[in-house]
């Protein structure tokens, strides 16, 4: 494994609560967290009502709803490239991150503005490309302050806190909405403020450490010189990657699942609020445990829980099977999403850590992109049950897939 950092000053926690310096990890790590926390609260007020929204109030299609989240999700993911590789080629990662964090919270009141699907088109998109700014050099920026024998901690950690957000902005959208008598636009705009923290935070309180001295400079980290450095071991972490994304697809459909059945608009995003509670409360003990066991392991045991979770929401007939979807499918994401971007940190030169994560994100988010818009006419044409029976299928071939991948590496991606 070429390039670790040494281990950041352990001192710089005293100042912080008993709960941050019990858990040994930097203070930076905390607070990076809480930045992505507040933006989820934002971002998910406003996205646990939208495709009710789109579907009931302007009348679009589920396949119109999978091709604009698929695109989103797409367009986030092609913009962490370029920011990745300029923030390995500036040697700045904060700056990128702050910029990405700001443009998402301006884009915000366009979404209680918007008049048209267009509108919110363009918010969706505008406020993708903010992600994607930020979502690279951030994971890179995580990457960078960890203790090396704590990054799967260090990513679980900050994937937790993320996905607090996203249980509490459902949360919050769900008594808002009671409150004002299911107004849209209301919730839309009280979901401005926590955005608007969020930037705030970043730019007062996460401080980067300063490059290594004698790092080598990424130079034109696109090249395919510099991707060739990234090394075998890493392009097999982003396969690996890429085939668990195609066998999901975007959340918007366990809204429309929950719909499917009888939810009431008030309360259909406690669906969100169930899946990333279950999210939250997996992912960091996950990543503690992932700096002691096989890495391997684990992510079978997410892709075994993605397996039960679209077989409960294929045969769903009720609230309670789809919560138990629900609840899998939130395990699922916390048994993979930071234990890959813990892999992805792991394998890759610390002066390409931008470039690595840029690339892993947009190769997952093509496939996350197919695996929506599939799942979208899948729906269209079969209704919940066939869409997520495909899921399953996948999910199967998937995991032979992941045997096959763990006899080739060995301990590779054991890292």
């Amino acid at each position: 494994m070429s390039g670790r950092l040494e281990r950041p000053d352990r001192a710089t926690t005293s100042t912080g609560s008993w709960l941050i310096r019990s858990s040994g990890l930097p203070t930076g790590i905390w607070i990076l967290g809480f930045v992505s926390m507040l933006m989820d609260i934002s971002s998910e007020m406003i996205h646990a009502l939208l495709p009710i929204y789109m579907v009931t109030v302007l009348g679009t299609s589920a396949l119109s709803v999978g091709i604009i989240e698929g695109i989103a999700e797409a367009t986030a993911s092609i913009t962490k490239v370029f920011s990745g590789g300029l923030s390995d080629w500036l040697g700045k990662r904060k700056l990128l991150a702050a910029l990405g964090y700001g443009l998402a919270a301006l884009t915000k009141p366009i979404f209680p503005l918007a008049a048209s699907i267009e509108w919110l088109i363009a918010a969706r998109f505008i406020d993708r490309v903010g992600k994607g700014i930020r979502g690279a050099p951030r994971d890179a920026l995580v990457a960078d302050i960890a203790p090396p024998d704590l990054r799967g901690a260090s990513f679980g950690l900050r994937q937790s806190l993320d996905t607090v957000g996203a249980f509490l902005g459902p949360l919050f959208a769900i008594g808002l909405m009671w409150l004002t008598a299911d107004h849209f636009q209301a919730v839309f705009w009280i979901a401005v403020i926590p955005a608007f923290l969020s930037v705030g935070l970043i730019v007062v309180a996460v401080k980067e450490p300063d490059r290594p001295e004698g790092q080598r400079r990424a130079r034109m980290p696109l090249h395919r010189d510099e991707l060739r450095r990234l090394g075998a071991t890493y392009w097999w972490v982003v396969a690996v990657a890429a085939v668990f994304t195609l066998a999901r697809f975007s959340e918007a459909f366990l809204i429309l699942r929950a719909q499917s059945i009888g939810f009431s608009v008030t309360v259909i995003p406690v669906v969100l609020v169930v899946m990333s509670l279950a999210y939250s409360l997996s992912a960091y003990p996950v990543g503690v445990l992932s700096d002691r066991v096989n890495r391997t392991t684990l992510l079978a045991i997410g892709l075994v829980l993605l397996l039960g979770a679209d077989l409960a929401l294929a045969f769903a007939s009720d609230v309670v099977w789809v919560g138990v979807g629900v609840v899998l499918w939130g395990l699922h994401m916390g048994f993979t999403q930071g234990l890959l971007a813990t892999l992805i940190a792991e394998s890759a030169p610390p002066e390409l850590r931008g470039t690595a994560f840029g690339v892993f994100n947009l190769v997952t988010g093509i496939a996350l992109l197919v695996a929506s818009v599939v799942a979208g006419a899948v729906w269209d044409m079969t209704g919940p049950r066939g869409t997520f029976l495909a899921g399953a299928a996948f999910t199967m071939m998937t995991l032979a897939g992941l045997f096959v991948v763990r006899v080739r590496l060995g301990d590779r991606i054991h890292v």
